[in-house]
């Protein structure tokens, strides 16, 4: 089969998108699927400790650099990747949630902290819910837009429901999965 099925966890800052993003992983690994992640960082990171070895490599000019133990294995490139090219390298797993990446056109879980966020889900192409911190029946004109197909909306804290309608979406599109529980 192709890739893993990808959704897209999108929200302004402060919205609780790795959160979700967490407890969603948490989820589809209790029902046997291999999950990635990706996110974006608006900034600089860094992740490399100075006085590593590895770092030291990279302070001495490396433009890749790559580490691996019997359990886990790094990689840190001085260049900026796409979505789809980080997509690629997790073509093992099941199920890949990338946090941000809002100009994407993968399927995306809106998440509205403020009224003021409604303007986001018009914005997005390919929301498939939204997800709001502020009263649902308050929410009902963010979801349902002047000629726009209404989304599914989710409480903040309703993980459970948002990951059933992952499921039911991968489901529908026949796409790969774990156990499929």
């Amino acid at each position: 089969m192709s890739g893993p099925s990808v959704f897209q966890v999108v929200g302004y800052k402060n919205t609780g998108k790795t959160t979700l993003i967490c407890r969603l992983v948490q989820a589809f690994k209790r029902s046997g699927y291999r999950v990635g992640t990706i996110k974006h960082d608006g900034h600089d990171f860094e992740i490399d400790k100075p006085g590593t070895d590895t770092w030291k490599h990279r302070a001495s000019g490396a433009d890749m650099v790559a580490i691996t133990s019997a359990f886990q294995t790094a990689m840190i490139e001085s260049r900026p990747a796409t979505l789809q090219e980080l997509i690629g390298r997790m073509n093992s797993a099941d199920i890949v949630l990338a946090e941000g990446f809002k100009a994407e056109h993968y399927p995306k879980i809106v998440l509205l902290k403020d009224r003021e966020h409604r303007e986001l889900l018009e914005r997005v192409s390919f929301p498939i819910a939204a997800v709001c911190w502020y009263d649902e029946t308050d929410a009902a004109d963010a979801v349902a837009e002047p000629g726009k197909a209404e989304v599914p909306r989710f409480a903040i804290d309703d993980a459970d429901g948002i990951f059933q309608l992952l499921l039911d979406h991968i489901r529908s599109n026949g796409q790969r999965g774990g156990d499929r529980g």
